[in-house]
């Protein structure tokens, strides 16, 4: 599967066309569809990855995991409680993008008030 191919099977999936994700990504309209033929800047690469909530890895057909950075989070998490997490620092994402400590003060309060 290709990168075009990917990229629009994903868009599909979130109900927009590849003319839309361009436009939301502030690319220019067929810009993605070039993709296959010229590779794009790695920035414009990880604008769509992340309105399509996938890695830019599984859109270069890396991996077969749509949220491969998810996914290696959750294997460093396995068997440690999410609080202690937070405490020691893992990475945590939602949505394959890395948590602020903005929200890692949000979780801290949430755990605190069990």
């Amino acid at each position: 599967m290709t990168l075009v191919s990917r990229t629009k099977e994903m868009a599909q999936q979130r109900g927009l066309s590849l003319k839309v994700l361009a436009s939301k990504a502030g690319l220019a309209e067929n810009a993605i569809y070039r993709w296959d033929d010229n590779n794009p800047k790695s920035e414009n690469l990880e604008k769509v990855a992340d309105i399509l909530h996938v890695s830019t890895d599984y859109l270069l057909g890396r991996t077969d995991e749509p949220n491969h950075y998810m996914t290696e989070t959750e294997k460093m998490l396995s068997g440690v409680d999410l609080s202690e997490a937070v405490d020691r620092s893992v990475p945590l994402t939602w949505g394959g993008r890395e948590l602020d400590d903005n929200d890692k003060e949000i979780l801290r309060r949430l755990f605190e008030e069990k």
